[in-house]
């Protein structure tokens, strides 16, 4: 410890902590203080202690301090296309709706959509979100700008030619490290129905040769599944088995069509796989299977949460996310002991930030660790009295409890204001562009919807 004040210094929290076997626990009395942007230590303290100098002090007495949220896969961009495909068939909701309406996307609509998703989710307690969109250096600037840490593919169809994965990889080589560390980068090929395995095949040796993960869609719900078994003999993991995307470090986003015969796949993958779920959007488009967390658990392969975006969700709700995988996994496996309160917050904390390739330096408070922190007020008649902590962060808190958020040591959102986008103005102007992003008069879309 150095004599010089400390950036940050948070007092009178209770912390949740994780114990050298990752099981969680919760330390009372906790102050934390941040230093270069980095967790210097957390201690608990008497009450009545006398705080260490810092440039900024804030008093946390009755509230959780928790690693910040991440939101292991989402298009955040796509808030501007909250609630306009309802109540649909995936098949429909692609082809008749989202992806028409892509198909008018600026730059700047890209920008806004970002900068109102980012506001969403600072003021939900995510300090990280991993993105997978167009124009994606429109995101990035957002990132930079409002202080909130992502990671973050340009997304490509074979449809697009090779310069659709070409200019995948340019994206992720030119901004990984950028926003002084806060953006890591992905290479993000769309899915196995929409990237041909050459295609698939080309992006793994390239993700090898530069050092670069992928995050692509895969299995994403069972009639995928059971469409490239009948088209082509195999299940969408064993395609990414076969063009060698398992022997990278791989992000898979949602997986509810992964079958039995997937599990020795995947269990045999040479690179570091993770797969993010989004249970809203699944009980939303009334598919019939959900991410089998409870295998994948056994096969030591990390489960991060998720929206997806929010034409499909609806929400960046993460919190949300976090309540209703457990829910979820109880009603699915018919056990009310899987998924618990704690194994919940373990998916919202260190395995999420594992899913996204940060698993060494968020997901957990402990010194070392970047100061990527909540803070969440447990104050409320809904959330009082509190028997069991975990249960009631899970269960009874929601988002709308965070009252603070803290990312690299620097507060985003203080008391509930955040501090670093403009809201009114962003709706404002978003609001304006509604007419001629929405129009589907010209028959066209980016993409189709076949499985």
């Amino acid at each position: 410890m150095t004599d010089s004040p400390a950036d940050l210094v948070i007092t009178g929290c209770t912390a949740l902590v994780h114990d050298d076997e990752e099981r969680i626990g919760f330390e009372e009395n906790a102050t934390i203080v941040v230093r270069g942007g980095v967790i210097e230590s957390l201690t608990a303290t008497e009450p009545s202690t006398e705080p260490p100098p810092a440039a900024e002090h804030i008093d946390a007495r009755g509230q959780v301090a928790l690693p910040g949220l991440v939101n292991c896969h989402t298009h955040a961009p796509m808030v501007a296309l909250r609630g306009v495909a309802e109540d649909l068939p995936t098949d429909e909701w692609f082809n008749d709706v989202v992806w028409p309406v892509e198909s008018n996307l600026t730059e700047r609509d890209v920008e806004l959509g970002a900068r109102l998703a980012c506001a969403e989710m600072i003021r939900g307690g995510v300090t990280c979100f991993a993105d997978h969109y167009f124009s994606m250096d429109a995101v990035a600037s957002v990132v930079e700008e409002c202080g909130i840490r992502a990671h973050l593919g340009e997304a490509y169809f074979s449809s697009q030619g090779p310069q659709g994965r070409e200019k995948s990889l340019e994206f992720a080589l030119r901004h990984r490290g950028g926003a002084a560390g806060r953006i890591t980068t992905a290479l993000a090929p769309h899915a196995p129905y929409t990237v041909d395995d050459a295609d698939l095949a080309a992006t793994a040796e390239l993700a090898r040769a530069h050092g670069l993960p992928v995050h692509l869609h895969a299995a994403e719900n069972r009639a995928q599944a059971d469409t490239s078994l009948e088209r082509h003999g195999v299940t969408p993991i064993e395609v990414l088995a076969r063009t060698g995307i398992l022997d990278t470090d791989v992000l898979i986003a949602h997986g509810t069509g992964i079958l039995d015969r997937d599990l020795p796949v995947l269990a045999g993958a040479t690179g570091r796989v993770s797969v993010a779920t989004a249970p809203r959007g699944y009980l939303k488009f009334a598919w019939p299977t959900t991410t089998p967390v409870r295998a994948l658990h056994d096969l030591g392969i990390p489960v991060g949460l998720a929206t997806d975006g929010a034409a499909s969700n609806n929400s960046l709700d993460v919190w949300e996310s976090m309540a209703l995988t457990a829910l979820v996994q109880k009603s699915t496996t018919g056990d009310p002991r899987w998924l618990t309160s704690r194994q919940a917050l373990h998916h919202a904390t260190l395995q999420s930030a594992r899913a996204v390739g940060l698993g060494d330096t968020l997901g957990t408070l402990a010194p070392g660790r970047r100061a990527d922190i909540v803070l969440v007020d447990l104050s409320g008649p809904h959330t009082q009295p509190v028997h069991d902590l975990a249960a009631t962060l899970v269960h009874s808190a929601r988002s709308s409890d965070v009252r603070t958020t803290i990312v690299d040591g620097r507060v985003l959102m203080r008391d509930r204001e955040l501090l670093t986008v403009d809201v009114p103005g962003v709706v404002r102007e978003l609001g304006e562009r509604m007419p001629a992003l929405l129009d589907r008069s010209h028959g066209g879309r980016i993409q189709q919807y076949d499985t």
